[in-house]
Order: structure tokens, then sequence, then C-alpha cells
């Protein structure tokens, strides 16, 4: 059993020689599309991080090549777009000889930094004191051992 890859140079190297092509574009084209990615493999496949987010992957598969955004809802997003593909909830699929356009890899990592800074603006949002507290209250005095406070 091969070694798993460790870069995304040797993951290509085991591909076959068409779809390593294809694989390879796309890669230039994600890199042109959004400077300053970094490299990683992520669930064993090549991907992309941006801001500590992976956006973007790809793999080889028996039949072609996909593209995997690493969100649930980025391809619905551009549903309307990606009707000529076929695709799963999280992969585009695409062959050597029909790659995806480059303005529409451009659309699809837009697409998904914006999900990742939104998702990261809801995080370091400071979160409003939600009414009817009782339930930390009671949780309060059983981890601190004071009686929790009553409702009058």
């Amino acid at each position: 059993m091969p070694a798993k890859p460790k870069t995304i140079d040797e993951y290509l190297a085991g591909v076959p020689a068409e779809r390593r092509r294809a694989l390879a574009s796309l890669r230039a084209t994600i890199h042109a599309s959004l400077p300053g990615l970094e490299e990683c493999i992520s669930y064993s496949m090549p991907a992309f991080r941006h801001e500590g987010h992976v956006v973007a992957g790809f793999l080889a598969t028996s039949k072609g090549c996909s593209y995997f955004p690493f969100s649930g809802t980025t391809l619905a997003t551009l549903a309307d777009e990606l009707r000529a593909y076929e695709q799963t909830k999280s992969a585009l699929h695409f062959t050597p000889e029909r790659p995806l356009p480059k303005a529409l890899v451009k659309k699809l990592l837009k697409a998904r930094v914006a999900q990742t800074q939104s998702v990261a603006s809801r995080a370091t949002a400071p979160r409003a004191k939600r009414a009817g507290s009782s339930a930390r209250g009671v949780m309060r005095g059983a981890v601190t051992g004071r009686p929790a406070k009553s409702k009058k």
C-alpha cells in the first residue's frame, strides 16, 4: 500500500497523466484566483487554506476529477451556474476534456471565502445575554456550591 501523500506534488505524481494535467491547471487557477493560499492535504486530498480555513480541494477519480469547496452550501449558492456539471452536495465533477472554467473557479472561491468570513465574524461578535438564564444559574450553583438565584 503506497504511503499517503504529504504534499500536492506527491499526490499529483500518482495521478494518471491526463487527470494530472487537468488538476495541475486547476491548482494554478486556484492560486491565481486567490493569492496567498497555503497548500495542504485535508481529508487525504489536496486542498488550499485561506486565513486558517480550507476553501478548496480536488481529487482525481476513476471517471475524471472532482472539485471540493469544503462546504455543504457553496455549490447550492451557485446552483444555476453549475447545472451543466454532475455534482453531489459536496463535490463538483468534471473531466480533463471539459475542465472548470477559470471564471467559475473564481466564483466558487469567492463564495467559499465569503462563507468563512461570515462564520468568523459571527464567532468573534459579542454575544447578547439571553433572557431566562435560570438554567445557567442552577448550573452555576451546582458547580460553585453557591445557591442559584431564584426568580420571584
